[in-house]
């Protein structure tokens, strides 16, 4: 597995300092909740080098600070398809997707197919059911993990999103109303959690049999 970094409580020049590890190393970088102006400071500081550290790529809607020279996604390892309740959900799920990138996974992200317009996701389920892992990204109640293990086979990974108000404040609803689901096999994992869902459908790909290993 790609190292992940934890950029939401480490200064630029920590950042600066692991990537530069890593890319001696020849490993990928990943770093997660970077917020946009650190990120640019991580690139100035590495820009500094002689000689300049490799590129590096910000994805703005998922947070993430990324090595620009990622591995080509391969199908044959397995194909996820990361679903977002409704946009407010979209920083979860990229993460999650770009955290498959990273791993050389194909991940199609699907927005707006949230229970409150079931129409949006009985119109996928076709598509769906090609593809080998869902995760599902969900705030408020956090019924779309549920509704998508019940109607589809493969492994359902649910990720509660601290998007609501009221009692759904802070995903705590979401992560509860997933944890009870009476959909057997649903697996849950922490609230914006979108990395840890990402490793979840990759350790569950890795474990296919009839899959090389790699």
């Amino acid at each position: 597995m790609v190292e992940a970094v934890w950029g939401e409580h480490k200064s630029a020049e920590q950042i600066a300092a692991v990537v530069r590890g890593l890319q001696a190393a020849g490993e990928i970088l990943l770093a997660t909740r970077v917020a946009a102006a650190k990120a640019a400071a991580v690139q100035t500081l590495l820009a500094a080098d002689q000689p300049p550290a490799a590129p590096l790529r910000y994805v703005p809607e998922a947070r993430c600070l990324i090595s620009a020279a990622l591995p080509q996604p391969d199908p044959r390892r397995g194909r996820v398809a990361v679903l977002a309740g409704g946009t407010s959900d979209l920083a979860v799920a990229s993460e999650a997707q770009v955290a498959l990138h990273c791993h050389g996974l194909a991940a199609e992200l699907l927005l707006d197919v949230g229970v409150a317009g079931l129409h949006r996701l009985l119109e996928r389920l076709e598509a769906l059911a090609e593809v080998d892992v869902l995760i599902a990204c969900a705030g408020m109640e956090g019924a779309l993990p549920t509704v998508l293990a019940g109607l589809l086979p493969q492994p359902v990974i649910g990720v509660p999103v601290s998007v609501g108000y009221g009692v759904s404040e802070g995903g705590r609803a979401a992560l509860s109303g997933m944890l009870a689901s009476c959909a057997p096999g649903l697996c849950v994992v922490n609230v914006d959690n979108g990395y840890g869902a990402a490793m979840a459908a990759l350790r569950i790909l890795r474990r296919d049999a009839g899959r090389d290993r790699w």
